[in-house]
């Protein structure tokens, strides 16, 4: 896979089964398996994922406890992408390891922990174990990436007996993960039988990793607000990374503050605040505003630009992200305030798998009622809206993320037989206020099957930027990896889907809103509502009133025939004659170009050498039924924004139009 792009490798759950599975850079299955779905599915992965599901567990699996030492400091800490030294423990449990039996020492295989090697001291991960008595007969060896399988050859390991394990004993110690967070996993199993299936220990031990020095600055305003109007302005310190959490103290300047704007001109950071602090301003005047600023250490940053104005409100969201609880990093409710404190976002999902991580949301559902909890505890309508999620993680049909518009929702699981196909996912939410988003559906870890045609009931919008790329086109700005031609979104309206643009960041370091900071693309939902609830999130979504960046905060507002963007136009058969476009952008930074998509072709695109803001009136004449149009704003360094498709149909509009 290109370098940068994030890579996130799954746990060998089950080594009889051979389950090394990738979650990107996956090798391609051989040319005589038999295939559902396009053709990078990958039904092997979904015959092991049942297969490990299924696997009887001895009742020896997962026996025995494990814990990291304690010095006289404390328990040990680690610093994000810092070497360091980790001293584990395990004890057998009343039934022991069998001969030919195993444990397992799995180190978090997501974001960098160094894997844990017995045979060279001089390099990182090195990995020295002890056993309690000299006459265990001990095979130890790296069997995938931070993976380290002890097998006993000699003897059974006794009930009581113990091993230790030093995890960085070497001279380079144990690179930790370069994301921060509490409660990083060191995964323990026992295979007590020797029958090939382990199960974890779930209470593995778990160690903090604290973010690096202070090293960028960020000042985070709401995109629109109306004239008198109040608003909130998020200042964060991170590190090198985009972690949060960093000890700084002093002051945040904002330099030459508009007169339109009422603000404090600085902000003070005390020690305890995590680099972070927030502050209220009042909009007096109409105009475009960004804020210079300037921090401790001479950090310096610009905010994006808040436009001031009677237009519509938009609304910031990023409602596809991970945690630890399955192939991401941190707890749920250090996503939700990284979210609402340091990105700065009005609504947010944290959609981890049904079925991809050390203990699947599937078999575990304590660990989605955890999720739910830190949803609802987050949840302040008219503040910052949380909405219940969770992907379901299809290998044959294509990734879709779920969103229940409502405090309570259930996984419904890609595995299960009765779920395990888009149309029985939409079956079994019926009646919910819930909708599906299929992402990085051009390629990437693995391709939408467009054959079968998204419920407009349920998915009314997809996803078409995230940390993966754009899977808007070939022509996009930071395409996808491993696109398949012909099953790019813009493919999928040729078809005669009617779909809304949104991005999301599908990021896995526990930064929801800011991915981008640690990866070339990011991806953020852009929701026009002047109500900020899950109801006016819900139905704004329905409307197709929403439109994509893959990262930076661009205002984009886009009308033809004066409807606004996902509205449906009615046209006789021959055609519309003439219509105005009227498209509008406030970027961050330099813009290139802006591009007028008509039914899949790209017939005007229009220079802007550097500019930031710009508004276009532009004619189209004779849009026929079937035809759709959208805007497509381009930065110089490949930030973008995609306004929603307006539709032309061959009907009037009735009562199930979605005309505004």
């Amino acid at each position: 896979m290109p370098a940068g792009r994030p890579c996130a490798r799954a746990p060998r759950l089950a080594p009889a089964l051979g389950l090394a599975l990738l979650a990107c850079g996956a090798p391609a299955p051989g040319p005589s398996e038999a295939r559902q779905g396009p053709s990078d599915a990958r039904l092997d992965v979904v015959e092991m994922l049942r297969a490990d599901r299924d696997a009887p567990r001895h009742p020896a699996d997962g026996g025995g406890r494990a814990w990291l030492e304690t010095g006289p400091e404390g328990p040990p800490r680690a610093v994000a992408g810092q070497p360091g030294r980790f001293a584990f423990v395990y004890e057998a449990g009343a039934l022991g390891i069998a001969r030919g039996g195993a444990l397992h020492f799995q180190v978090s295989p997501f974001w960098g922990w160094s894997t844990p090697q017995v045979e060279s001291p001089e390099a990182p991960g090195y990995t020295l174990v002890e056993p309690g008595a000299e006459d265990l007969a001990l095979e130890i060896e790296t069997l995938d990436q931070q993976l380290l399988g002890l097998r006993f050859r000699g003897r059974a390991l006794a009930a009581g007996e113990r091993i230790r394990i030093v995890y960085g004993a070497g001279s380079a110690g144990a690179t930790a993960d370069r994301f921060a967070e509490r409660g990083s996993r060191f995964w323990f199993a026992v295979d007590g039988d020797g029958d090939g299936t382990r199960a974890v220990l779930a209470d593995s031990p778990s160690v903090d990793v604290l973010p690096g020095p202070p090293a960028r600055l960020l000042v985070t305003l709401p995109t629109t607000v109306r004239p008198g109007a109040s608003f909130r302005a998020v200042v964060a310190v991170l590190d090198a990374a985009g972690n949060s959490g960093v000890e700084v103290e002093g002051e945040v300047r904002f330099e030459a503050v508009p007169a339109g704007l009422e603000l404090p001109a600085r902000v003070l950071l005390r020690a305890g605040d995590g680099g972070r602090a927030a502050l209220a301003g009042v909009a007096r005047a109409p105009g475009i505003y960004r804020l210079a600023a300037r921090g401790p250490g001479e950090l310096a940053a610009e905010s994006n630009p808040l436009v001031v104005g009677a237009g519509p409100r938009v609304l910031w969201g990023d409602l596809h992200g991970h945690s630890g609880l399955s192939d991401g990093t941190g707890a749920p409710e250090d996503y939700f305030l990284y979210a609402r404190d340091v990105a700065g976002l009005d609504l947010v999902a944290l959609t981890d798998h049904d079925h991809w991580g050390i203990l699947p949301l599937e078999t575990h559902p304590e660990l989605f009622e955890e999720i739910a909890r830190a949803t609802r505890r987050f949840h302040e309508p008219g503040r910052f809206v949380t909405i219940l999620g969770w992907e379901w993680t299809s290998w044959i049909h294509g990734h879709r993320h779920v969103l229940h518009f409502a405090d309570e929702g259930a996984i419904l699981s890609s595995l299960d037989e009765r779920t395990d196909s888009p149309p029985e996912l939409w079956q079994a939410l019926e009646g919910r206020p819930a909708l599906t988003f299929a992402h990085h559906s051009a390629g990437g870890p693995i391709a939408t099957n467009w054959e079968i045609p998204p419920d407009p009931r349920f998915e009314p919008v997809t996803e078409i930027a995230s940390v993966h790329g754009s899977s808007e086109a070939l022509d996009s700005p930071l395409v996808i990896y491993r696109p398949l031609p012909g099953n790019f979104v813009r493919d999928a309206l040729g078809r005669g889907y009617r779909l809304g643009f949104i991005g999301s960041g599908d990021g896995h370091d526990g930064h929801p809103g800011l991915p981008q900071l640690a990866a070339p693309s990011g991806g953020l939902a852009a929701i026009v509502s002047e109500e900020l609830t899950r109801e006016g999130a819900l139905a704004a979504l329905r409307a197709r009133r929403v439109y994509a960046t893959n990262g930076p905060r661009i205002l984009l507002r886009a009308a033809l025939a004066g409807q606004p963007m996902g509205a449906s136009l009615p046209a006789p058969a021959g055609g519309r004659g003439r219509d105005e476009l009227y498209a509008e952008v406030v970027a961050p930074g330099p813009l290139e170009r802006l591009d007028l998509v008509r039914s899949g072709e790209i017939v005007d695109s229009l220079g802007l050498e550097g500019r930031r803001d710009v508004r276009l009136h532009r004619p189209l004449e004779g849009l026929r039924p079937g035809e759709y149009v959208y805007v497509r704003a381009v930065q110089q360094d490949g930030g973008a924004a995609w306004s929603s498709p307006i539709f032309v149909e061959a009907e009037p509009a009735g009562a199930g139009a979605l005309v505004e």
